[in-house]
């Protein structure tokens, strides 16, 4: 929806003129309404960043409204990606922000869309157990399911671990409750949202039937992705599949949304050792996994699951997995959305999956037909 947004760089003074950075639409008593960010760059290497509105108009475009909030007392210019939702009476606001000790925080704002006051920070680098480490907060999100509110975001500067955050930046979440009032968000440790090589700035929004649904980016700044094969044909990046959200033993759970069923064409089935299974073309696939013993997959022999060069991990017993593949993507859903692993691959087409092992296994798997936006 942001995209709907370009930069004012013909004015000098304007608000914007750096860039419209991420936020979040809402609806405002049937007004769809931006709330984004306002970046400008100075020539002497500074920054600074206004929280900014816009309004649909009758012709379906979008009318700048200014900015809302200016820099806060205290942070840097980096101080951006406003997630807005309404709790009772009130709008609130999560910021990714950074302060002057070049720490990470998440800001806590509400009133009303024109009119906002800073509540204070709810997570932030040497709170609730968290590091020093963290430079800088991206891209925060907030959402409750039943007791449980959860905060995703993309914490710059989390120290890698031997299995955990080893991409240049992560995306994760935590899990708490959240006062209001005081405010303080009291939660637990750090986790990783996708283990895979290449997710970052998920959001979500909520469905008119009262889903969580959630979408990323299928890349990683300061990562790799300049050298995909995609630049010389002047494009790069995608998204994820959207993603239904759920609560599972105070974990954040993620699976495809139901209605990508809508895409499968015939299906076919096999059951047996690993070793015998045929080769599947993996152009547009989806497969559905299940097997007690070890297996290794090899995908085009381009991206293997337990095979050679690079490593990401996900710890612990995968009995069940649930593939999407594309041309040039795959995200693998594990035990029913408990973890994720998304990445980006460049196979020669057509590609084929093979599976490797002794154990048995159950498969179930259908080509996909192309998806066109009508």
């Amino acid at each position: 929806m942001l995209g709907a947004l370009a930069a004012s760089a013909d004015c000098a003074d304007a608000y914007d003129r750096s860039g419209c950075y991420s936020g979040s639409a809402v609806d405002d008593d049937g007004v769809l309404t931006l709330n984004y960010t306002g970046n400008v760059k100075f020539d002497d290497g500074g920054r600074t960043a206004w929280q900014c509105l816009a309004q649909q108009n009758s012709a379906g475009g979008f009318d700048k409204l200014g900015p809302v909030i200016a820099l806060p007392e205290g942070y840097t210019g980096y101080v951006r990606d406003p997630k807005v939702w309404r709790q009772g009476n009130h709008w609130y606001m999560v910021l990714g922000a950074q302060d002057r000790q070049l720490q990470g925080k998440v800001l806590l704002r509400a009133e009303n869309l024109q009119q906002w006051q800073l509540l204070g920070e709810i997570a932030c680098s040497g709170l609730n157990g968290l590091g020093p480490a963290v430079y800088m907060w991206e891209c925060p999100d907030m959402f409750t399911f039943g007791d449980s509110t959860y905060l995703i975001c993309c914490p710059q500067g989390v120290a890698r671990e031997e299995k955990r955050f080893l991409n240049s930046h992560p995306s994760a979440w935590l899990s708490g409750t959240l006062d209001y009032q005081t405010p303080a968000y009291h939660h637990g440790p750090l986790h990783q949202l996708d283990a895979g090589f290449e997710f970052y700035a998920p959001q979500t929004t909520l469905t008119a039937d009262g889903r969580r649904q959630l979408v990323g980016w299928v890349g990683t700044p300061d990562g790799e992705e300049m050298a995909q094969p995609t630049v010389a044909h002047h494009w790069i990046h995608q998204m994820t599949c959207l993603r239904e959200l759920s609560s599972r033993d105070n974990k954040l759970c993620q699976q495809p949304i139901a209605e990508l069923q809508a895409l499968r064409e015939a299906g076919q089935v096999y059951q047996g050792c690993a070793d015998d299974a045929p080769s599947i073309e993996a152009q547009w696939l989806e497969l559905l996994l299940e097997s007690q013993g070890g297996i290794e997959l090899n995908f085009a022999d381009t991206l293997m699951v337990t095979g050679e060069w690079h490593y990401r991990y996900w710890t612990g017993a995968a009995s069940r997995l649930q593939i999407l593949c594309d041309h040039s993507s795959v995200e693998i859903f594990i035990n029913h959305g408990e973890g994720v692993m998304s990445s980006r691959y460049f196979p020669t087409q057509p590609a084929l999956l093979t599976l490797r092992g002794r154990a048995e296994l159950q498969a179930h798997y259908w080509s996909l037909r192309r998806c066109m936006v009508e």
